[in-house]
């Protein structure tokens, strides 16, 4: 079963009764919302209902042994065989608006849509044949716009199941809402969740103490049961013995009762708990709290050193104080692909986002935040022709929410920068997929930034490749045009000229008029003598006049090109212009009656674009890799890959769309392949590739031989 819920990270505890509750409405009800108190564990809930949804039967029995199932056994049965396309998790506590929502539940379905469409219609397309359960998380501050959103995709795809996670319900016709209370206070659950998480850091040494027990239950009774809250008291635990622990709390609320508070009581409760850890903190971790408190998604210690420093907090105390945060539960600690990464809790970095406005540092710290993540694109993009493209593609990746948050504000205060930052990430978007989000944030930044110059430029070009890329070649054209009228305005512009020739080429070659891309690229690098690898663009002219070649028929010659370039890149470590130069020599052997050669360059090519996560460039490579097993006498390991790349088409949002040129050879092959196992036997095996798209798709198209076929 495919999906893409998180792991959980710490142990689960107790909720037997909800998850239950949980199980029946998921097999009996299309939209289901969590709601509940911040911190009373929605997103824990749904998290495990996702996963035991899409775990084996015998494994759901063990791990639910302690608690109870999701539902009775029948309703689970029921809820299983209604996700045959599995669970997938949108997180929206990054979003500070709704206009990336739509491009965030597309990215958390594997829909890297390539299309000029509206993006609502390209995602209900995608769902509509779909039988799946889409996660929201954290709906409550953009609960018009998911609610409008789930509506649409509802009525568009009838096999589709939403669980919502918000502090308060959508108010969707049909919705089945469910209340997520606090763990009993003087229950098993409660103690439980507290002694884990205690021993789980410190060992049972503690909670064996003198009077430890009794000190427990009564921390749990003061938070009322809400986990949160648990953890964080939890956490004090080690400096101070459980006994502490309940008495400082105690000291807390009774200060409370005598207040003029008038929050809800869990509300208050939890506000008291969260107020109760920010005390216990010393002045250097709660002003880092406060700081970190602007980043939307995860972040690393440069990040935070970058976005936190400054007054009595110094480079040096970042880390050390960064560390105790974690220790508390105040800051989260994962490890990801590109290291060590942080993250708050929506709850807790809103307590922190209200420090941050009381010290009178909220715009100082949104600057210093788009500082460093403009930084970050531009060190990524200088470094994208050697052997950091691999670790730049990886940061940018992790860093998308706050990229984002940069823009707007860039967008707010300086429509300049805004151009420029846009410019620097279209190739890291479109390897994403993120289109629709290239080319809105650069509209947008070009239509504010109307002053002539290199920024403004840059982000033209990048707007012509996203436009380029959507298949929308008229408005390309035009802006291709406005490029090369802003170069020779311009002047002496010699990476603006280059860039003005790799659109010319991209939108050529996608065009079928490869002559005219070929042209372009050798004018521009002509005019200004260089090695391929002194910058992007370079390289990527390079790249087109290989594929123009190749195009035109000069096989030879884009060979011996294409072989030249492609040492240089295993050489440096690039990636992304290696793994099309592969596909190129796949289509040039295919071409030249090679198709063994052909199937291994086509593989060596899907490797690099697996590495990049490129679905585009996936469903080329998978294309010219199934044509070249058809050449090649593999029939059905060729059907099944035609029926693969299929799936890959569709998630970009477009028919078979690879070079022009190939269509002919791909049609031809692809009839070789029916013809030797008959219209039965090919559908068949087209349709177990399409069944399988996905990670594990791809890596059996991988594969050497026939194994994994069956």
């Amino acid at each position: 079963m495919e999906g893409n819920v998180p792991q959980e990270t710490t142990s689960f505890v107790g909720r037997g009764p909800e998850l239950s509750v949980l199980g029946t409405a998921l097999a009996r009800h299309r939209l289901i919302t969590l709601t509940g108190a911040g911190g009373v564990g929605k997103t824990r809930l749904a998290q495990r209902a996702a996963r035991g949804l899409s775990a084996a039967p015998a494994s759901v029995e063990r791990e639910y042994s302690a608690y109870g199932r999701i539902g009775s056994a029948h309703d689970n049965d029921r809820a299983a065989e209604r996700f045959p396309d599995g669970a997938w998790w949108a997180d929206l506590s990054t979003l500070d608006g709704p206009h990336l929502l739509l491009p965030t539940v597309s990215d958390a379905v594997d829909l890297a849509d390539h299309s000029p469409r509206m993006p609502v219609e390209a995602l209900c397309e995608w769902l509509a044949d779909k039988r799946l359960l889409l996660v929201l998380d954290s709906c409550e501050h953009l609960v018009e716009a998911c609610a409008h959103l789930v509506g649409e995709l509802l009525t568009a795809a009838p096999g589709l199941t939403v669980l919502a996670t918000s502090r308060r319900s959508l108010s969707s016709r049909g919705e089945e809402v469910v209340e997520v209370a606090p763990l009993p206070s003087g229950g098993p659950d409660a103690l439980a969740l507290f002694t884990e998480r205690v021993a789980g850091r410190l060992g049972r040494a503690p909670l064996e103490a003198p009077g430890a027990d009794a000190a427990a239950r009564s921390v749990c009774r003061r938070l009322e049961g809400i986990p949160l809250a648990i953890e964080l008291a939890a956490a004090q635990v080690g400096p101070a013995s459980v006994a502490d622990v309940s008495e400082r709390l105690g000291s807390r609320f009774d200060v409370l009762a005598r207040s003029d508070f008038v929050w809800p009581r869990r509300h208050q409760t939890l506000r008291t708990a969260i107020g109760w850890s920010h005390e216990l903190c010393a002045p250097l971790e709660r002003l880092l709290w406060a700081r970190l408190s602007v980043f939307r998604g995860s972040f690393d210690l440069a990040a935070a050193r970058a976005v936190a420093v400054g007054g009595p907090l110094g480079a040096a105390d970042v880390a050390p104080a960064l560390r105790r945060l974690v220790a508390q539960s105040v800051v989260a600690r994962t490890d990801g692909e590109s290291g060590e990464r942080f993250r708050m809790l929506d709850t807790i970095r809103e307590y922190g986002q209200d420090w941050l406005g009381e010290l009178g540092e909220a715009e100082a710290t949104a600057r210093r935040h788009a500082d460093h993540f403009t930084a970050l694109a531009r060190w990524a993009d200088a470094r994208w022709s050697g052997s950091s493209q691999l670790l730049g593609y990886r940061l940018i990746e992790d860093a998308y929410p706050d990229l984002c948050g940069a823009l707007d504000h860039w967008l707010a205060h300086d429509p300049a920068t805004a151009a420029e930052l846009g410019g620097l990430l279209v190739y890291f978007w479109t390897c994403c997929g993120h289109l629709k989000e290239a080319r809105d944030y650069l509209e947008r930044a070009l239509e504010l930034h109307t002053a002539p110059g290199p920024d403004r430029t840059r982000a033209l070009i990048g707007l012509g490749a996203t436009i380029t890329l959507q298949g929308d070649y008229e408005t390309a054209a035009a802006i291709s045009a406005e490029v090369r009228a802003a170069v020779e305005a311009g002047g002496d512009q010699v990476e603006e000229r280059i860039g003005a020739a790799c659109l010319t080429g991209l939108l050529g070659m996608l065009m079928g008029e490869p002559a005219k891309a070929l042209a372009a690229v050798r004018d521009a690098l002509a005019a200004a003598p260089g090695s391929p690898f002194d910058s992007p663009d370079r390289l990527r002219c390079a790249l087109v006049e290989v594929l123009s070649l190749t195009a035109l028929g000069s096989f030879d010659e884009g060979r011996t090109l294409a072989l030249a370039l492609r040492e240089q890149c295993v050489r440096t470590g690039e990636v992304w212009t290696r793994s099309y130069l592969d596909y190129q020599l796949s289509v040039v052997a295919l071409f030249s009656s090679s198709p063994t050669d052909a199937v291994g360059y086509a593989r060596t090519m899907l490797e690099s674009k697996r590495l990049l996560g490129d679905a585009f460039g996936i469903a080329l490579g998978l294309d010219v890799l199934a044509a070249a097993l058809a050449a090649d006498s593999r029939p059905e390991q060729a059907a099944v890959v035609y029926g693969t790349g299929g799936a890959y088409w569709r998630s970009v949002g477009h028919p078979q769309r690879g070079a022009p040129e190939l269509q002919f050879v791909r049609e031809r092959c692809e009839q070789t392949a029916r013809e030797a196992l008959g219209d039965d036997g090919y559908a068949a095996a087209y349709a177990r590739g399409a069944a399988a798209h996905g990670p594990a798709a791809l890596s059996t198209a991988l594969l050497p031989d026939d194994l994994g076929l069956d």
